[in-house]
């Protein structure tokens, strides 16, 4: 059988390792700078993180959307630890392309939006060295290496909340690091168990290729859906998944704006892009066996996410809960196991970073004018800042899932695969769509709406620099929201191949298909036609 994931030729210039070197170098290259120099500080970090964004855009623009295999590209391939199989090995499909360009858009948005308060050089260096890591762990093709940029990104963000962060933020960056911390250390005995296993049942040397490893499922069926729950449980935490989740709300309260953009906007994509890039891939059997678990996981996700959110008194807070029921539709549209949901939920990574990572700088603007979250202290805004309510509307429009906008595109593939696939959880989970209307146009309204009293009537509207900053998500939202399907086509076959993938593996396994697709019953016909 030849791979549907087998790698394409390598590219000519690295520009997988690129994403990593060019931010780890600005990093480094930072600490050098005078410290007293905070212009100098900032546009070297602007100059190396626009830098890696603009890498990210050369990928998308030299694609192969047209290659109808799915495979990896842009592959490279350097030995690292031979005696273990251990290599830099870096890929992207059309799973991973809009994650890596929403991270090299999302971070140097990040850095011109928000100033740190002191200590500037470690701050941006810290910033730094957060990018190639999740950079990495969208491009590696080795598990170690994988592994080990995942546990990379832990560092970074534990200084950025307990350093720059506001009120209990050691309470809030320490819970974060140890459930983070406590997830993966399993994984890690899960990675270098399916190695030796799949080198011991092969009797070939020992190897963490992550192609190698999936393609020949060696492992037996008890044993891998065990390893299977070593790597769910880094993920779940990271996602973060209910009940594991309690970290989340913390961590985004406490943490300082560009962190909590960051933290929504990417970090917690590491761990729903885990579930499909090494859940799914590495393990299709066990996917399919615990698919029921992780469903009802999502949909109470979803529900628990929205009604906490509506109790909220803390606007920032309420925007954390929002996450857990906006990434319960990810993990249902996973674990649906056909390529609409699987679509949907790719989609809803980037749909999901770009509006809440909006919806935080947005809160971070406010605090800046009013220095409170509290939702019952603001009101009336839209008189004082009317610019800042029109882009607010928009951002919360689009976390609604409003159509015509990128939230709605993303939940309607969700929602539409897994009605195929699993009725009653497409059902139930429609409740959380009510329930995301409800709590974000509560919020809108107390904090927008009626009379301006105090020092609300005199917070001052958007500057330059803000709109500036805001402008590129706005346009994001509306251009996914009206024509997805530059970003749709990309990703189509590489979720059709992971698909395909699980049925070659999965005896009893075979794609729900939406019956009412006109297309798909006259290819199911004549499949049969042929048989």
């Amino acid at each position: 059988m030849t791979s549907l994931f087998a790698t394409a030729s390598s590219a000519t210039f690295p520009v997988l390792p690129a994403l990593l070197v060019v931010p780890s170098a600005g990093a480094l290259f930072i600490l050098f700078l005078p410290r007293a120099r905070k212009d100098l500080i900032k546009l070297t970090a602007l100059i190396f993180s626009t830098t890696t964004g603009a890498l990210s855009l050369w990928l998308l623009s030299e694609f192969d959307s047209d290659s109808q295999s799915g495979m990896f590209q842009f592959v490279s391939r350097q030995s690292w630890i031979s005696d273990f199989g251990i290599s830099w090995s870096f890929g992207v499909d059309g799973i991973s392309l809009f994650l890596i360009i929403l991270t090299g858009l999302l971070f140097p948005i990040a850095f011109f939006a928000v100033d740190p308060e002191h200590n500037e050089r470690s701050y941006f260096a810290w910033m730094l060295l957060l990018e190639a890591g999740v950079m990495g762990v969208f491009c590696a093709l080795d598990l170690i290496l994988f592994f080990l940029c995942f546990e990379v990104v832990l560092v970074p963000m534990y200084f950025l909340i307990s350093r720059w962060g506001h009120g209990n933020r050691a309470y809030a960056a320490t819970k974060f690091f140890l459930f983070t911390m406590a997830g993966s250390a399993l994984m890690l005995v899960g990675i270098i168990t399916v190695a030796f296993l799949h080198a011991k049942n092969l009797g070939s040397p020992v190897t963490f290729d992550l192609i190698q490893i999936a393609e020949s499922q060696t492992i037996a069926q008890g044993t891998a859906r065990w390893l299977f729950l070593t790597f769910a449980l880094a993920f779940a935490v990271k996602i973060p998944i209910f009940p594991l989740h309690t970290w989340l709300p913390d961590a985004h309260t406490e943490a300082p704006t560009a962190g909590s953009v960051i933290l929504a906007g990417v970090l917690l994509k590491l761990g729903t892009y885990g579930l499909l890039r090494f859940g799914l891939y590495l393990f299709p059997e066990a996917s399919h066996f615990f698919a029921p678990v992780f469903l009802t996981l999502g949909v109470v996700g979803i529900i628990y996410g929205a009604v906490v959110a509506a109790m909220q008194k803390d606007l920032k807070r309420l925007v954390a809960y929002s996450s857990i029921a906006h990434l319960g539709f990810i993990v249902l549209g996973t674990f649906a196991l056909n390529t609409e949901a699987l679509q949907g939920s790719v989609l809803q990574m980037v749909n999901h970073g770009i509006s809440t990572g909006a919806l935080f700088l947005l809160v971070g603007m406010i605090y800046e004018r009013r220095h409170t979250r509290q939702i019952d202290e603001l009101g009336g805004l839209q008189h004082s800042a009317p610019l800042m309510a029109a882009f607010f509307t928009v951002v919360m429009l689009s976390s609604i899932g409003l159509p015509g906008l990128n939230g709605f595109v993303g939940e309607f593939l969700i929602l539409l695969g897994t009605f195929t696939a699993h009725r009653w959880w497409a059902v139930i989970a429609t409740i959380g769509v009510v329930l995301a209307a409800l709590y974000l146009l509560w919020a809108y309204q107390r904090v927008f709406h009626g009379p301006a009293e105090k020092e609300n009537a005199e917070v001052a509207d958007l500057k330059t620099k803000e709109t500036l900053v805001l402008l590129p998500l706005l346009a994001l939202i509306v251009f996914l929201g009206i024509y997805p399907k530059p970003v749709l086509n990309r990703m189509e076959n590489s979720v059709k191949a992971l698909v395909v993938h699980i049925e070659e593996h999965v005896s009893e396994f075979e794609e729900p298909v939406n019956r009412y697709s006109q297309g798909e019953i006259n290819s199911k016909e004549s499949e049969k036609g042929h048989d």
